[in-house]
């Protein structure tokens, strides 16, 4: 694929030697970015850890303080009870059987999928096709819950859940190109954080071994990790 005149434009102002800290980070991200639409603002961090060993395998969740800038699209699994709740708190779908049924045929047009415990067995034969996705509802992400309002409105207010990948790498949307760049290192911050106090006590080692900043189709901008990495 040509590389584009913008594209190079954009790659020549990273020096692809230099580490730079989340603060330069965040500013040069938005002098970067090449495209028209107001792109997604990543975070790519390489872990060192062995995401077979199951207490290696990290997860979990965090407030975002300026959100994603995204409207995340939530669907609600319930018993009938439950579904006023979910849709006072602005859940976009709510049902069971028939979803379940939409989503056995494929269908997966939603960002984050909530459950209530006891429809959890139900549930459990989707995993095929919503575990490869990370829609599968966890208790650890605080998406199987009764308390269904309150997951809903932490999702729709800045909530993300992160998992490593088979690399051993997390990779997080944490704003758009449009956020200042206070904004930005804010939501960043607080994904390290989380991320390290997820350190397991079995990883040996360097833990956070590198972490990237790009925005869609940008160049990545490498980040020094001493500044929060103790």
């Amino acid at each position: 694929m040509a590389i584009t005149k913008k594209r190079k434009a954009a790659s020549a102002k990273v020096d692809k030697n230099k580490v730079y800290s989340l603060k330069d980070a965040s500013s040069l991200v938005k002098e970067v970015n090449i495209t028209k639409f107001d792109s997604s603002v990543d975070l790519h961090v390489r872990l060192g850890v062995d995401p077979k060993k199951a207490d290696q395998s990290i997860r979990g969740t965090v407030n975002l303080p300026h959100g994603t800038g995204k409207t995340k699209r939530v669907l609600v699994l319930c018993t009938p009870d439950k579904e006023a709740d979910a849709k006072a708190a602005g859940a976009d779908y709510v049902g069971l059987d028939e979803y379940i049924q939409k989503i056995e045929g494929g269908w997966v047009d939603v960002d984050v999928i909530v459950a209530t415990p006891s429809v959890m067995p139900k549930i459990g034969k989707l995993g095929k096709v919503l575990g490869p996705r990370n829609l599968m509802p966890n208790p650890k992400t605080g998406t199987v819950t009764n308390d269904v309002a309150a997951a809903v409105n932490e999702v729709k207010g800045g909530k993300i859940a992160f998992k490593v990948d088979k690399a051993g790498i997390i990779h997080a949307s944490i704003g758009r190109v449009s956020f200042s760049p206070e904004k930005i290192v804010e939501n960043s911050q607080e994904l390290l954080n989380a991320i390290i106090k997820a350190k397991p006590a079995t990883a040996k080692g360097t833990y956070v071994k590198s972490v990237f900043m790009a925005s869609s189709m940008s160049p990545g901008i490498a980040i020094d990790t001493k500044a929060f990495v103790h």
